[in-house]
């Protein structure tokens, strides 16, 4: 039977090696209920501390459409799965979390309304089985963003959804080095569809979720979907001083009426004090968040640093090289080391690939491309005759 395509499924995990198995498998499943696609799943272990990495790469020996990505320290929630997202070689892509709250079985769904013709396809969380005040907090969160918000974004949207692969293009366009997904995905404005469902709780382990990193992700949102914050300042100066003039104007007035008798005292004097100075210190904060954003825009630092990842096989290079090539006419040949062998004169040399191990780059379009960030490339010259497919 005729492939559908290639669909690429992407979790980020920390410290979850009681759920990637199970994850593993329903992913597999689900897939193959869909109907006939190829696939792969991107796990990207952001340095866990426990044994996820031994069984990730116990899965991936036994399936070679499971990609393993190690990460040297742990990059955050918000950066780790930006970088799988980039590392994706398949025509849509599904983001999923590890810890089983996203239902796998799910895809089959999502995949059903991409064949529709729908680049977006995403599940909103309509209820979940995690503490009421913490889903209450979460709402309201969400709700204030889009009042704030110049765009019209998607509320209850954690990032569990289908993405086409000309919005994960559009997305990589942003080149943002703290991005914020879901805003990204508002941003680009493409028709969605939404599905709605119960989140489940966790099934195995302890969130890794506390109260400064669901505060990072609150301030990420705000900062980068809205400039309303900085104008709330300024008009809160510009009434506050109003209130001053007036309080001035009326303590003068009163003071004039009754010279011998009115005492302020010193009681309203602290209690200004304090109070304007708390606002002071409200509105600093504020500005500091939108100045930290751009502070950490100019360090243009990469998303993540790789330890170790696992080697794509033959044909998903191949199908990831295809997308780097100028000339469409043109044939690509490997070798049993997976090493790219151009047949005919392109931007490159003739007969010459890039590798850098598990990591590859095409000459291509004047310049090389990457399919995934290279430290190191070395050269491989070789004839074109003596390096056809094995």
């Amino acid at each position: 039977m005729a492939s559908n395509g290639t669909i690429t499924v992407v979790t980020p995990c920390y410290n979850e090696e009681a759920n990637v198995r199970e994850l593993y498998e329903r992913v597999r499943a689900a897939i193959i209920a869909a109907g006939s696609y190829h696939y792969e799943h991107i796990f990207i272990d952001n340095a866990s501390r426990d044994n996820t990495l031994r069984e990730l790469k116990a899965i991936a020996a036994q399936d070679k459409n499971v990609k393993v990505i190690r990460n040297t320290r742990n990059f955050g929630h918000i950066r780790s799965p930006m970088y799988a997202y980039y590392q994706a070689t398949g025509d849509a892509v599904i983001g999923i979390v590890a810890d089983l709250q996203d239902p796998p079985e799910m895809i089959v769904d999502l995949i059903r309304k991409w064949e529709e013709g729908y680049a977006v396809v995403i599940g909103i969380k309509q209820a979940s089985d995690e503490n009421r005040l913490m889903f209450w907090i979460r709402q309201r969160y969400y709700k204030l963003v889009d009042r704030l918000s110049g765009i019209e974004t998607i509320q209850n949207f954690t990032g569990f959804g289908l993405y086409d692969r000309k919005v994960v293009e559009i997305v990589k366009q942003f080149d943002d080095p703290y991005p914020y997904f879901r805003g990204m995905i508002s941003e680009i404005g493409m028709p969605h569809f939404e599905i709605p469902y119960h989140q489940p709780g966790r099934k195995s382990g302890i969130t890794k979720n506390n109260f400064y990193t669901l505060y990072d992700l609150a301030m990420l949102g705000i900062t980068n979907l809205s400039k309303v914050p900085l104008r709330l300042v300024t008009f809160a100066g510009f009434l506050s001083s109003f209130l001053c003039i007036l309080i001035s104007l009326g303590y003068l007035v009163y003071k004039l009426i009754f010279w011998s008798r009115f005492s302020a005292g010193l009681a309203p004097l602290v209690i200004g004090v304090f109070f304007f100075m708390s606002l002071q210190m409200i509105f600093i904060g504020i500005v500091g968040e939108y100045i930290g954003t751009i502070h950490t825009l100019v360090q243009r630092r990469p998303l993540v640093t790789e330890q170790w990842r696992t080697r794509a096989p033959p044909n998903q290079l191949r199908s990831a090289a295809r997308r780097f090539i100028s000339e469409p006419r043109s044939r690509l040949f490997a070798r049993r080391d997976d090493t790219f062998i151009w047949p005919k004169r392109m931007a490159g040399k003739p007969g010459t690939a890039y590798s850098a191990g598990p990591v590859w780059a095409i000459p291509a379009g004047g310049h090389v491309e990457y399919f995934v960030r290279l430290r190191h490339v070395r050269p491989v010259h070789g004839g074109t005759e003596s390096h056809s497919a094995s």
